[in-house]
C-alpha cells in the first residue's frame, strides 16, 4: 500500500454523470480519494452520506472528495442521486485504480477471507503526494477525519 509521501498514481475514471476525471484535475487542491466496497451497503451509505453532509466545511478546509468502488456508473448513478451525493463516484468497474492504490486485496468480511475493496482514504496534497492514509476510516465522522489529518 501507498504511505504518506509517495506520488499518488495518476488515474482516469468515469463517474456517474458519464464524465471523465482524473488526478491532474485536482492539481493545486487537496483531494480526499476514498475506496468503498460496494453502493447501497450500510457502511457505504453512512460513509458517503457523513461526507455529503460536511461537503461545506471539506470545501471550507480546501478539500475535494471523490469515491471509488468497483460498482458500475449506472449503480453509480442510482446511489448518488438516492443520497444525494454531490461528488464524484468512480466507477473501477476493472479495479485499475483500486490496484494502483493497493486497496484491492484479501480481507475478513464477517469471519470469511474474500476478496474485496479495501476501505481506505488518501489524502492527496496539493503537490499530488500523498500526504496520509486513513484505514478503516471511522464511517459517522469521516469527514472529521480528512478535516482534522492536516491539522495534525
Amino acid at each position: 500500500m501507498l504511505q504518506p509521501g509517495d506520488k499518488a498514481p495518476e488515474f482516469k475514471g468515469t463517474v456517474q454523470d458519464g464524465t471523465t476525471i482524473r488526478l491532474c484535475d485536482y492539481a493545486g487542491k487537496k483531494l480526499a480519494l476514498y475506496f468503498y466496497p460496494r453502493d447501497f451497503t450500510p457502511g457505504c451509505t453512512t460513509q458517503a452520506c457523513n461526507l455529503q453532509m460536511n461537503t461545506d466545511e471539506l470545501a471550507h478546509a480546501g478539500y475535494s472528495i471523490v469515491g471509488v468502488s468497483p460498482d458500475s456508473v449506472r449503480t453509480h448513478e442510482r446511489f448518488a442521486r438516492k443520497f444525494n451525493l454531490s461528488f464524484p463516484l468512480i466507477a473501477d468497474t476493472e479495479k485499475i485504480i483500486c490496484n494502483a492504490y493497493g486497496v484491492w486485496g484479501e480481507k475478513n468480511s464477517f469471519g470469511r477471507v474474500i476478496l474485496g475493496v479495501k476501505r481506505t482514504t488518501f489524502l492527496i496534497n496539493e503537490e499530488g503526494k500523498i500526504a496520509k492514509v486513513i484505514g478503516r476510516p471511522k464511517l459517522i465522522a469521516h469527514a472529521e477525519e480528512i478535516i482534522g489529518a492536516f491539522v495534525e
